[in-house]
Parts: C-alpha cells; sequence; structure tokens
C-alpha cells in the first residue's frame, strides 16, 4: 500500500496499513502527528510527526513485519509501547515464572476495536493473573497529542495486589528528563533501580537529567508525573499524573527509566499506576498522555 494521503490539521483519520509487514496495521492522523498502531504484536508501534516516516519509538531494526519464538529469554523485544502488570515481582507467582512477561500482556496478538476516531487493542485473558488488557488510542484534533488508556479487567482468579505499569521504548536520545516539581529538601529523590547509578546523572532545578551509557544498562524511579525524552529532531513529553497516597512499587516509583546498552541503543521511559487489590469484575486504568513537537535548539520539552 502507498503512502497514507495528508490529513488536514483539525481532521482526525483512521486507515488501515502494511507497517513494516505487519499486515492490518492501523494508522492513526491528525495532519500533525501519527500513530502506528500494530495489532499483530499487542504494541503502539510509533509516534511521529506527520509527513515523517521514522519517529522517536525505537524499533528493533531485526524484527520488522514478524510474528517470532520467543528468544532464550523467552521474550521477543520489538520495542514500542506496551503495557505490562507491576510489581514484577508478582510475576512469579501468577504466571509461574519471573521472566518473560506474560504472555497475556506481552506476547499474544490482540483484537483491534475502532470506535469512533480511537482504536482500542484487546488482549486474550492471560491465564496466569485472570486479567484481559484493553488500551485506547487517541489523537487530538488540534494538537500533536496521542492518549492511551490501559485498562486491566479482573476476569478470573484470586484477587490481586497490581499496577498498570506502561512501558515505552525509544531511540537513544540526547538527554533524558525526569521532572519532580516539588522535590523535598534541597536535593531530587530518587531510587536505584540497577546495580549502579547511571554514570552521568545530575540535578537540575526539580529535575532529573540522564543519558545513555553506551557500555552498561542502567534503570532509576522516583515519584514523578512527567518523563520527557529530548531527541535530535524530535522531543517527546509522556506525563500521568501520580495519585496522591498511592501504593507504587520500586521503593514508591511512579516513574521509572531504564537505558540499555549496546548492541540495542534504546532507552524505556515508564509510567506505573498504583498498586490496588484487583478483584474478579473490577477494572483499573491508568491514562498516559504523550506531546510531540520539533526539537528546538535549547532542546526545550513540550
Amino acid at each position: 500500500m502507498g503512502d497514507p494521503a495528508p490529513q488536514r490539521v483539525g481532521q482526525v483519520a483512521i486507515q488501515r496499513i502494511d507497517y513494516r509487514g505487519w499486515p492490518d496495521s492501523i494508522l492513526l492522523g491528525n495532519g500533525l502527528v501519527e500513530a502506528v498502531i500494530v495489532p499483530a504484536v499487542a504494541r503502539v508501534m510509533q509516534f511521529r510527526l506527520a509527513g515523517t516516516s521514522e519517529g522517536p519509538f525505537w524499533e528493533n531494526p531485526g524484527f520488522a513485519g514478524q510474528r517470532l519464538a520467543p528468544d532464550s529469554n523467552g521474550w521477543v523485544n520489538y520495542g514500542g509501547d506496551k503495557a505490562w502488570p507491576a510489581p514484577q515481582g508478582a510475576w512469579a507467582h501468577f504466571a509461574g515464572h519471573p521472566w518473560p512477561p506474560p504472555g497475556g500482556f506481552d506476547g499474544l496478538p490482540t483484537t483491534p476495536v475502532i470506535d469512533g476516531l480511537s482504536v482500542t487493542l484487546v488482549s486474550p485473558v492471560d491465564p496466569g493473573f485472570g486479567i484481559c488488557v484493553r488500551r485506547r488510542v487517541e489523537l487530538d484534533p488540534n494538537r500533536p497529542v496521542m492518549t492511551i488508556t490501559t485498562s486491566f479487567e479482573k476476569k478470573s482468579g484470586p484477587p490481586s495486589e497490581i499496577g498498570v505499569w506502561v512501558i515505552t521504548q525509544l531511540n537513544d536520545p540526547v538527554e533524558i528528563h525526569v521532572l519532580v516539581p516539588n522535590p523535598s529538601g534541597p536535593r531530587v529523590g530518587y531510587n536505584r533501580l540497577s546495580e549502579e547509578l547511571p554514570p552521568n546523572l545530575r540535578e537540575v532545578d526539580g529535575r532529573l537529567i540522564i543519558t545513555r551509557d553506551p557500555h552498561a544498562k542502567h534503570k532509576i524511579g522516583a515519584r514523578s508525573g512527567t518523563l520527557v525524552w529530548v531527541g535530535r529532531n524530535e522531543v517527546l513529553r509522556i506525563d500521568s499524573a501520580p495519585v496522591p497516597g498511592g501504593k507504587y512499587p520500586d521503593g514508591g516509583s511512579s516513574a521509572e527509566v531504564y537505558t540499555n546498552s549496546d548492541p540495542l541503543p534504546y532507552v524505556e521511559l515508564e509510567m506505573l499506576g498504583p498498586l490496588v487489590t484487583l478483584e474478579p469484575g473490577h477494572t483499573i486504568e491508568r491514562v498516559s498522555t504523550y506531546s510531540l513537537s520539533p526539537a528546538t535548539g535549547g532542546h526545550s520539552e513540550p
């Protein structure tokens, strides 16, 4: 299929496309930005400025158009944006193994449901957690903004303490900003979630600034509702406000940043919802807003 026709600003359009060899993918566009949804691998694979063929989301170049069996670690790292259940420590109890991610959340095709100008990916029920995942993807008609509403619906099984964990894999950035609007004390608080801290982590004006270390993997967490990826050509801001008084995993982290080492040069911006006891018949959800703009000389966030 050829390139989609350009859309006028203020008009959201939905189009079926073949994306990098994945048939039956879906393109959402509003004349400013485009979201590429690939039900075959249960991901929003790209979010880009209109008229461009690339964007900030990292896509594993070796897996384009493929539906693969899990690797030696039991997982296929396609890239894009996905949702897992938090905390990761609960996977062994409900899924029977601490890794790979539970299949109903990551690894199985989803069913796309188009309703008006939104697209919802509906997962099969994960057998361990007894949960169905729904991810509704929408574009603002007049702004370069995508909203993804992720919901976990408990269908069966015993109650489980769980939270929504949204992971966005992005290309190697110039830098990443973790905004902490009201830091306690003179320093911005964070949680070390890897053996070593990122070697170039610094604190500036109520934010943490990180760059990717090509030689080692690193991860930190913080009580934050805004993560900003600064690239050479675009700036992507992800917002998902913490719930006051909510219980969060990993030392109280509502946002986390993971940086991968070479040869796969990507980072992950991760937003987490509070942990709640989810019983059959009940649903929890988390809303993430993605704002994309061209990079300026000062690399300011949108």
